[in-house]
């Protein structure tokens, strides 16, 4: 299904369900994630925008609900924390330039996560760093472009190492992302 498509139907969906449009396929979300799955998303959120405040940056987070949306690539998905550096316009519903995606897995989306979302992410010019965060356990997997490539798979696990994300010149603790979770 082309994204135009796929924009019609959404205004036809029932408001309970969250759907996607992951290289032209309809996929409906699960709705009602665990707490923990929702805890990890406010810790990465919070924590870098209190960050990108704090140093006066152009950046900023949106989660689960903001649409990252490619015309080109059939693409109307929503990540669990996406960072978007520059200003929106007002009344903007969707980002199509994002620097940073993450995505929390779980049992239920981890293959479409780590192979139909990133075969789509991996084609976003902007995109510089996609993180796969572990909802169990202080794991996180990173993706990183750099001049332009992207170079192989970082693994940051322990609840005393941090993740360092060179394209916005910020780091998070494993403690601090899992906070609640894993580090009570």
């Amino acid at each position: 299904m082309a994204l135009d498509d796929f924009e019609e139907l959404l205004a036809d969906k029932p408001r309970n369900e969250r759907w996607e449009l992951i290289g032209g396929r309809v996929v409906r979300m699960m709705v009602g994630a665990r707490w923990e799955h929702g805890r990890i998303v406010q810790n990465i959120a919070t924590g870098f925008e209190n960050g990108f405040r704090a140093r006066g940056s152009s950046c900023q987070t949106f989660t689960e609900t903001f649409y990252l949306k490619s015309k080109p690539l059939d693409a109307a998905m929503l990540p669990d924390v996406l960072v978007v550096c520059g200003d929106l316009e007002p009344g903007t519903t969707s980002v199509d330039n994002p620097t940073i995606l993450f995505e929390v897995l779980s049992p239920g989306t981890e293959a479409r996560d780590r192979f139909e979302k990133w075969h789509v992410y991996q084609q976003l010019h902007s995109l510089q760093h996609c993180v796969l965060v572990a909802r169990d356990k202080p794991h996180i997997e990173v993706f990183d472009r750099v001049d332009g490539v992207w170079s192989g798979l970082r693994v940051i696990e322990g609840l005393d190492a941090n993740l360092d994300l060179a394209a916005i010149q910020a780091a998070l603790p494993l403690r601090d992302i899992c906070y609640r979770v894993i580090a009570r």
